[in-house]
């Protein structure tokens, strides 16, 4: 695992919001609270992915184009290994303090950054909607103890889209009823997602 500092915030911090298990539409609940500079901080990667007294905050970036979703399978090189081999809904990664030196990200700064992590993976040429629709927490295996998701939706114009790093293998869009087939072979928190699209999609389609 390479040596990186990424965004993380206090589990105490989510119990005092409110725990969940599983995907949670009350983002005015939570994302203020989350990307206010004093509740979140950088910390070196390694440690953090044992120590469940901290949640490190992951853009999960649901990309859709009608009634299809983009999903791919986590290949051998994936930078979590505890996911490999499994299929996702979900692109997007940890929220690093790149070059800035930064110390905490607030709203604009966490925006750019879900743009950036995404444009190192995909290859979005068409225009698009963001909007963010619900976040996800998993407290039932050792990689969710330590993750919180934030669910956004990219609504695209046109069906292009494609992958860019080699780690995302057996990509492309899916319809959404096929994805229902397939809900076994997801990752947990694309179960959850695939569980509750119809609710998400029209959060993501209403009007703002």
């Amino acid at each position: 695992m390479k040596d990186e500092n990424i965004m993380v915030v206090r589990r105490s911090l989510i119990e005092q919001l409110g725990m969940f298990q599983g995907l949670s539409l009350e983002v005015n609940r939570y994302l203020p609270a989350l990307l206010a500079r004093e509740n979140n901080f950088f910390t070196p990667r390694a440690p953090a992915e044992t120590n469940p007294e901290l949640k490190q905050i992951i853009p999960y970036v649901l990309i859709v184009h009608g009634d299809s979703i983009f999903h791919y399978v986590r290949g051998k090189k994936s930078g979590e290994q505890r996911l490999v081999a499994k299929g996702s809904l979900g692109i997007g990664g940890h929220m690093n303090d790149g070059d800035e030196g930064l110390f905490s990200l607030d709203r604009d700064a966490y925006n750019t950054a879900v743009q950036r992590e995404v444009a190192e993976e995909m290859f979005i040429e068409t225009p698009y909607t963001n909007h963010i629709v619900a976040l996800l927490n998993d407290d039932s295996n050792e990689v969710g103890k330590v993750h919180l998701g934030v669910v956004h939706i990219f609504r695209l114009a046109e069906e292009k889209a494609r992958k860019r790093e080699s780690v995302i293998t057996e990509a492309g869009f899916v319809p959404i009823a096929e994805l229902r087939k397939r809900r076994d072979a997801l990752e947990t928190w694309s179960q959850f997602c695939i569980d509750n699209i119809t609710e998400l999609l029209a959060l993501a389609d209403a009007p703002q």
